[in-house]
């Protein structure tokens, strides 16, 4: 399985099976599956999404939202409730192309990516339950059809 290196932006190979094991990037030593939202810029973004063999859910916010400040831990907790799905962070602010790109026009608003490929988005602040029932049934989803 593939995950990309959210520090390096290099290609990791990984066994599924070694997933539970803390694994690190073999370039840089960053570990693959930290149990937190990574933050990310706009030029990284396509290199990570594209290439990640996981799930990825990106969290678009802005610093001045305020329910963006409300929903940050709540991310987190999900986080690390699901250590193989990824979760990262883009600023709306920093990385206006990229959020017009994808039609973003309310924060936060949360986007689950599988295989590069945008399978669910869903806008407005949530609870970390809340986020994780929204990535469960968007991966159903993606697996049924």
């Amino acid at each position: 399985m593939l995950i990309v290196c959210p520090s390096c932006l290099s290609k990791n190979r990984v066994d599924p099976g070694r997933l539970e094991q803390h694994p690190v990037c073999g370039r840089c030593q960053h570990e693959l599956l930290a149990p937190v939202p990574v933050e990310l810029g706009e030029e990284a973004f396509d290199a990570y999404v594209s290439a990640t063999e996981l799930p990825v859910v990106v969290d678009f916010w802005a610093e001045w939202c305020g329910p963006c400040k409300v929903m940050a831990p709540e991310l987190e907790r999900a986080a690390r409730q699901r250590p193989q799905v990824r979760f990262i962070k883009i600023d709306t602010d920093q990385a206006q192309r990229l959020a017009s790109g994808f039609g973003i026009r309310s924060i936060p608003t949360l986007v689950v990516f599988v295989g590069g490929r945008e399978i669910a988005r869903q806008s407005g602040a949530l609870s970390s339950a809340q986020v994780l029932a929204f990535v469960d049934e968007a991966q159903a989803r993606a697996a049924t059809g």
